[in-house]
């Protein structure tokens, strides 16, 4: 901040590893600097840092309209079955390309340390409940997804309600989870989630047995969030943007969960090719 106001002159980069300090510091920042969030890595941006294929964004619309044209053009240039299963176990951070089999210890450390130091003094959380949030993780990596009870989790935990439902916020805003609501309008800091995920699938196989329904589920959001707005549905898995409901699953994924919606779509895996409202999974990796 001082450098800023004393060199008007100079143009300031900066960057910061932890989230949570960013979000104290945006008040004395507010008029002097704009905040990105860097997103990790999407699948697009994994197989062309890995593999060298240089491929193009494509926006939700073209996906919906247009997959079948599209997937047909990718697949000329690969094969994205081939590389999808290594993208959701480690192609989410790009430093898993410093020290390959070093990857999963670092990323646990650098959940320790958001749980550990980060989270009792920068969000006042009681280091005494520090390992039972990491039981917390635990259940929700190997949940098919997981729908939370808080009456049940608060009792087995040993905290009251509010602090546990300020404790799962806690844990999005350090980027460790991504909560969903059946409504994404006024949303409290004392709200319940109707669903939580893992913030990306990488943490889901760090973390625990990782449920395969649930990295399914967790690549999707991960994927859309950074530029749609997620909702939980009456029917199906997401709706997006207040509009598009997605039913997400494996290859042999029907829709008939989605009876009666009008902008109802299957995301499956496994699949290399789509069907008018069938569309692959693998490719909403490619929305940025």
């Amino acid at each position: 901040k001082n450098i800023y106001d004393d060199h008007p002159g100079l143009q300031l980069v900066f960057t910061g590893s932890s989230l949570l300090e960013i979000l104290n510091a945006r008040a004395d920042l507010s008029r002097r600097a704009v905040i990105y969030l860097m997103q990790g890595l999407s699948f697009r941006e994994y197989v062309s840092l890995e593999y060298g294929h240089s491929l193009a964004a494509i926006s939700l619309s073209d996906i919906l309209e247009h997959h079948i044209d599209l997937i047909g053009d990718i697949l000329s240039n690969f094969k994205p079955l081939r590389y999808f299963s290594d993208y959701l176990k480690h192609g989410y951070y790009p430093y898993y390309r410093e020290e390959a089999d070093l990857y999963a210890q670092r990323v646990e450390e650098t959940i320790n340390m958001i749980l550990e130091i980060e989270l009792p003094m920068l969000r006042a959380v009681d280091i005494a409940y520090v390992s039972k949030v990491k039981q917390l993780l635990l259940v929700i990596a190997e949940s098919a997804p997981f729908i939370p009870n808080v009456s049940k989790i608060s009792e087995k935990i040993g905290i009251n309600r509010t602090t546990l439902l300020s404790y799962l916020h806690y844990l999005q805003e350090s980027g460790l989870t991504q909560n969903l609501f059946r409504s994404a309008k006024g949303i409290s800091r004392l709200q319940k989630p109707d669903k939580i995920f893992l913030e990306n699938t990488n943490l889901a196989y760090i973390i625990g047995n990782a449920d395969i329904g649930n990295v399914r589920e967790t690549f999707f959001a991960n994927q859309l969030s950074y530029h749609h707005q997620l909702e939980f549905p009456e029917k199906g898995d997401f709706l997006i943007d207040g509009r598009h409901v997605f039913e997400i699953g494996g290859k042999d994924k029907t829709a008939g969960q989605l009876k009666g919606v009008a902008e109802g779509y299957v995301a499956a895996d496994g699949i290399e090719y789509g069907t008018p409202r069938k569309i692959p999974l693998w490719l909403f990796g490619f929305l940025y």
